[in-house]
């Protein structure tokens, strides 16, 4: 028992470090691509006369493109900095009156730190934190067909959070590649709504999955 422990020690030893060397072999360089969602807390609406003043966001499909260069590789983590760009084109907004806009467009940059743990293991998780700038679109139109003819954009500053799972796909023409999964929460302004909801700052959840590229 004593031998069989030792030889198994030893072939992790020997495997972690061959994965190390094929990670030093892959490049400093990553650009991922994923798709999900983005979540908003509804909102209440100040000094209305409904009975019910909420403004209700759906869940607007999103997609994130991101680049980043890892700047200390290690066996047990690497840490680098990268550049998540999350675009939301449609988030639909529900109102009992045609006050607001029929929805309206997002785009978040925040450049970030990100720390990846056990980065030669089939599976690698991470987490992130930057900051940048946010812009959101309204929509021409109110909810119920009228010309929306209030402020139709809006730009603030992000606080940006995130974590995430890199995992390794089990083919060796496929080791430049990662399955990726991953939330980030872009804390930021609010866009143009043309009611008072009380509010200078709203979080937006990002949810998705896709792939890393290395290289």
């Amino acid at each position: 028992m004593r031998r069989l422990y030792c030889l198994v020690v030893l072939i992790f030893l020997w495997s972690s470090a061959s994965a190390a060397q094929d990670q030093d072999n892959l490049g400093k360089n990553e650009l991922a691509g994923t798709y999900g969602y983005t979540f908003v807390s509804n909102q209440g609406v100040l000094n209305s006369s409904l009975s019910t003043p909420i403004i209700t966001f759906g869940t607007g499909y999103t997609f994130e493109v991101n680049y980043a260069r890892i700047l200390v590789d290690r066996k047990w983590y690497d840490f680098g900095v990268e550049v998540p760009t999350i675009v939301n084109l449609d988030e639909d907004l529900h109102y009992f009156t045609d006050e607001i806009p029929q929805g309206y467009s997002s785009i978040f940059i925040t450049p970030a730190a990100r720390l990846r743990l056990i980065p030669t293991m089939a599976f690698s998780p991470w987490f992130s934190f930057g900051g940048g700038f946010g812009r959101f679109g309204s929509s021409s139109s109110l909810i119920y067909g009228g010309s929306n003819a209030g402020s139709r954009s809006a730009t603030s500053g992000v606080i940006e959070g995130g974590v995430g799972l890199d995992v390794g796909i089990p083919c060796d023409c496929a080791r430049h590649f990662r399955i990726r999964v991953e939330a980030r929460d872009d804390w930021s302004g609010v866009p143009a709504l043309n009611v008072d909801t009380g509010k200078a700052r709203q979080h937006n959840y990002y949810v998705g999955g896709g792939v890393v590229y290395r290289f």
